[in-house]
């Protein structure tokens, strides 16, 4: 059985979009599940300035993971895309 130069560049495709998918969904997880404490102080302006921080934190690694997702999904879509077209069509009889 010989594998086919574009055959396993899918299967590389599928393999590199899948592993992007899955630490992105490791990664998410473990955002989720720490545990952020915020202390708020009396004033309103001291204390926008400590919840901003986190907030732009936070807004940052979302947009790190929404990148990351939709990167592993087209990765792994194309792979399957060129599986398909390199596999020859089943002739019928």
């Amino acid at each position: 059985m010989k594998i086919e130069k574009a055959e396993l560049v899918a299967y590389i495709l599928i393999a590199v979009g899948l592993l992007l998918l899955i630490f992105t969904f490791i990664m998410a997880f473990l955002m989720l599940t720490s545990i952020v404490s915020i202390s708020t102080p009396l004033d309103l302006s001291q204390a926008l300035g400590e919840i901003l921080g986190p907030i732009a934190e936070a807004v940052i690694k979302i947009m790190f993971l929404g990148v990351m997702g939709w990167t592993g999904s087209i990765a792994t879509m194309r792979g399957i895309q060129l599986y398909k077209e390199s596999k020859p069509a089943a002739q019928l009889p």
